[in-house]
């Protein structure tokens, strides 16, 4: 297990990456996550789109998007790691589907998916009429998104809008002149998002998010524990045995002072429920192995609204 506060980042102030650099190439990391998990038996989730964003990205990518993990052939430890590290993918896409599930059903119309990534929900989830989804990303990674899909006849299950802004500069902004509206209450997503930027930066990304709610408003966060992570032998043979350029220590921020999200939202109005995400693997069926515990992702997946009871 590596203690991160001792690891440098590599990130600059400004910096930009398309899909297949820095950042960008961990959403196709996750996304060939997805794709092993929707070509598996008995899947948690289904993104039918996955596959075909990650494999247009090049052959390398492709063979990570394999649901046998062939490029990890002769090496079955690593083949399990794997394949936890794709259970993990699955269950917090679970969870967050069903938030989005619920917060359509409770009558929310407008969403924000903040560093939106391959994210395809706008695609694939069975959105009420109605529904407006904004993306918020990198302009590069939403136009790689926009284009393979779009090349592919594939359709919006939603009112979709692509605001291409970075995270770090003024995304209310751009957000507003999207059409965002701020007198409704919006569904929130942060997800796989926190790690990757620096504390101050976080922090008010959540004041900017409590500011553009609506009573009613709802927010989904992945907190992940920024002292250890166990995930770095799966990222190190993507790196050795397929030659990706994908090292997620370095790309995060690892300050020690960094807020805790739930206590965050709860100090600021909102009702927050979380759990753990081995307590989520194991209530789905994809426990964590007690001899790969050492190996497995830790984090908190929170769901909290603003005002009332949390949901």
């Amino acid at each position: 297990m590596t203690q991160l506060d001792d690891l440098p980042s590599l990130r600059t102030a400004g910096d930009t990456w398309s899909i297949t650099e820095s950042v960008g190439a961990t959403a196709l990391g996750v996304a060939a996550s997805r794709a092993v998990e929707t070509a598996g038996a008995n899947p948690l989730i289904r993104d039918e789109f996955a596959e075909l964003l990650v494999s247009s990205a090049g052959p390398i990518w492709a063979r990570l998007a394999d649901a046998e993990v062939a490029w990890l052939e002769g090496d079955p430890h690593g083949q399990r790691v794997h394949r936890l590290g794709c259970d993990y993918q699955a269950v917090r896409t679970h969870f967050f589907d069903e938030y989005f599930n619920a917060a359509g059903k409770a009558g929310i119309r407008q969403v924000v998916i903040l560093a939106a990534g391959l994210d395809s929900r706008a695609y694939r989830l069975d959105w009420p009429s109605g529904t407006v989804v904004y993306e918020i990303d990198q302009p590069k990674v939403l136009d790689y998104k926009t284009e393979i899909l779009g090349s592919q006849g594939a359709v919006p299950a939603a009112k979709r809008c692509a605001v291409a802004v970075d995270l770090r500069d003024d995304w209310p902004g751009a957000l507003t002149s999207a059409g965002f509206d701020r007198t409704q209450p919006t569904a929130w997503l942060a997800e796989g998002l926190l790690p990757y930027l620096p504390s101050d930066a976080a922090d008010r990304l959540f004041e900017m998010v409590n500011s553009l709610s609506a009573p009613g408003s709802k927010v989904a966060v992945e907190a992940f524990n920024m002292k250890t992570n166990g995930n770095t032998g799966r990222w190190r043979r993507m790196r050795e045995r397929l030659g990706l350029d994908i090292d997620v220590e370095a790309l995060t921020y690892h300050e020690p002072d960094r807020s805790d999200a739930a206590e965050w939202l709860a100090d600021h109005g909102w009702r927050v429920r979380s759990v753990s995400n081995r307590e989520e693997m194991a209530r789905l069926g994809r426990p964590v192995p007690e001899d790969l515990a050492d190996e497995a992702v830790r984090s908190t997946l929170l769901r909290a609204r603003l005002g009332g009871p949390s949901d």
